[in-house]
């Protein structure tokens, strides 16, 4: 994962607006402390910060293939980069070991054509000089970050990494959609990315007469087996790495799925006997595992307030997984002299998303500060299968499905803008397996919607996401403990600590006076806040962003309030969470 900039039809003189678009390029910096490079082509400049993680010694960016004519700066990592060399009908001379360069080659052979072939996370723009045509891409959900920004004065394109190399210069700001690439020729962004299930809303799929339909048993073991056999091929690809990497842990249901994996992939390595199930990607996965460089056994890392429910809960999945495990505590007020940062780094003021992004970017500065560049994590899983608590509200299969495909394609503006920035900030990678092509294939075309309904667990109470737990429950060779694998959903900000999310509100009732929430509407008309806490992320925002540009690329994460739920986003605040509490406390959970 790197840093990007690059501007297109720059009106200003290159050899003067160098040092400009140097300038703009270091507030990307953190995201690539490794190494710097700028190419300039006529009125057009690209930059790169680079965080090297594949590739070390050779991969320095921007790219160019073998004459020079086509220039290519990339944020991701493309995980089948070694089976793509197979699609090449020319013989390219690679320059680099980067995962990245297989962009150029392929590029130059069949053009934006490359976007339906490659698998991995990435944010890119390439100039190809002979045509005088530039094109950027995002991947398919977003789990890179990408913005696009015009000024009038000149009708230059710009595009970076993050917004604050844009809001100075720009007259308006987008985040580039995921799954998209612009064509300057025609100036259009154009989707490539149409998976089957997108269309389940329009078609009304499923429809409501087919909620009821039982499968048989074989056809349930195969669809459990289909999800474990996809996930563990996700994780595998995802150890593509020549520097010590990790695995968040925060003892809940996802991460510790990620972990456990990732262990049992790396006992297999050691024994000799990694496979893959597919004779294709036999050469990736053997490349992720050869360029592996890891610490002797896996390390995990968590955080949490003193006594959280996640330092607990991470412990008892590390102590049964066998990683050398880091449980970091931060206070309240810790947590609180980092928000203004957070909210600079993540450049949205989403309640949930600054709550969730806090611990993540003080627990990112701990681990980069151990030598780890990249590390493992479990976001998207609860958008796939439902898993915040007000998807128990649900009033039909098909509602819940078509919900969670809402939810995956709006998770560029939460959950990867978290994950992606909180990690960033520091030059911390963060991989996200649930979020894998070919997973989410999986899980939303061979699993029915109603078998993502809250169901009975063995403890004895609804339990969400009950599919995924069923995929990886196996007594005799178990994946995690019991009690972690039917654990209930606790979201992030709310696992760190009960106290964290109470003290952020505490603190916003002393710094927003009744008063000012009052005339709200007045202050800020565009999206106004309807609590003191999300006024007073509101203001830091506009403080450090205070252009009106920087608002449209701002999506405020709600539950479904037409469902009964209530606005705030915090799992405590719906009634599912309370119930399998008040279970537990009369002792049948």
């Amino acid at each position: 994962m790197c840093g990007i900039f690059a501007v297109f039809g720059c009106g200003q003189d290159t050899d003067s607006f160098r040092p400009r678009a140097v300038q703009l390029s270091k507030k990307v910096r953190h995201r690539g402390p490794d190494w710097s490079g700028v190419k300039v082509c006529g009125n057009n400049i690209i930059c790169h910060e680079r965080l090297a993680i594949v590739g070390v010694e050779s991969g320095a960016q921007p790219l160019t293939n073998e004459d020079g004519s086509i220039i290519l700066t990339v944020n991701g990592e493309i995980y089948n980069h070694v089976t793509l060399r197979k699609l090449l009908k020319k013989p390219h001379k690679f320059q680099t070991n980067s995962d990245c360069e297989i962009i150029l080659h392929l590029y130059d052979e069949m053009g934006v054509e490359l976007l339906n072939h490659l698998d991995g996370m990435y944010s890119f723009v390439l100039y190809d000089q002979k045509k005088d045509l530039y094109i950027a891409a995002r991947d398919h959900v977003g789990i890179t970050t990408l913005y696009q920004g015009w000024r009038n004065e000149d009708n230059s394109v710009w595009f970076a990494s993050e917004m604050k190399c844009l809001n100075e210069d720009c007259d308006r700001i987008i985040a580039f959609p995921p799954g998209h690439y612009y064509n300057s020729k025609t100036g259009e962004t154009i989707q490539y990315y149409k998976p089957e299930w997108y269309g389940h809303i329009a078609a009304g799929y499923p429809s409501l007469d087919d909620e009821e339909k039982a499968l048989s048993p074989e056809q349930d073991k195969e669809m459990y087996t289909a999800l474990r056999t996809a996930l563990e091929k996700s994780v595998k690809k995802r150890l593509m790495s020549e520097v010590p990497y990790g695995v968040l842990l925060s003892g809940g249901l996802d991460s510790s799925l990620i972990a456990s994996i990732a262990v049992r992939q790396r006992r297999m390595e050691e024994s000799g006997s990694v496979s893959s199930n597919e004779e294709d990607d036999d050469d990736d996965i053997k490349s992720a595992f050869s360029s592996s460089s890891a610490f002797p056994r896996l390390h995990s890392f968590s955080i949490g307030l003193p006594g959280s429910p996640d330092l607990k809960a991470a412990q008892r999945v590390a102590a049964f997984l066998g990683t050398v495990h880091h449980g970091f505590t931060f206070t309240v007020q810790e947590g609180l002299d980092a928000i203004e940062e957070v909210i600079e780094h993540l450049e949205t003021y989403d309640v949930t998303t600054v709550r969730a992004s806090t611990p993540m970017y003080l627990l990112s500065r701990k681990i980069k500060a151990m030598g780890v560049k990249m590390v493992l994590s479990g976001e998207g899983s609860d958008e796939i299968f439902g898993g915040y608590l007000y998807f128990h509200s649900s009033p039909s299969a098909q509602a819940l499905h078509h919900e969670c495909i809402t939810r995956i394609q709006n998770l560029h503006t939460s959950d990867c803008l978290r994950a992606n920035k909180a990690t960033m900030a520091w030059g911390l990678e963060a991989r996200v397996p649930f979020l894998d092509k070919a997973f989410l294939d999986v899980a939303m075309l061979q699993v029915p919607a109603n078998h993502k309904l809250s169901r009975r667990a063995p403890y004895n109470h609804e339990i969400e996401k009950y599919v995924i737990r069923k995929a990886f429950d196996n007594p005799e060779d178990p994946y995690l403990p019991d009690d972690i694998l039917w654990r209930q959903k606790e979201q992030f900000s709310d696992g760190v600590g009960y106290s964290w999310i109470d003290s952020l509100k505490d603190n916003a009732d002393s710094k927003v006076s009744d008063e000012d929430f009052a005339k709200a509407t007045e202050r800020f008309p565009h999206d106004t806040p309807t609590t003191k806490e999300a006024y007073w992320y509101r203001e830091i925002f506009e403080q450090k962003f205070p252009q009106k540009a920087c608002l449209e690329s701002v999506v405020r994460w709600i539950p479904r309030k037409d469902w009964g739920c209530p606005e705030d986003p915090s799992g405590r605040a719906q009634k599912a969470h309370n119930a399998a509490y008040e279970k537990a406390a009369n002792g049948t959970h």
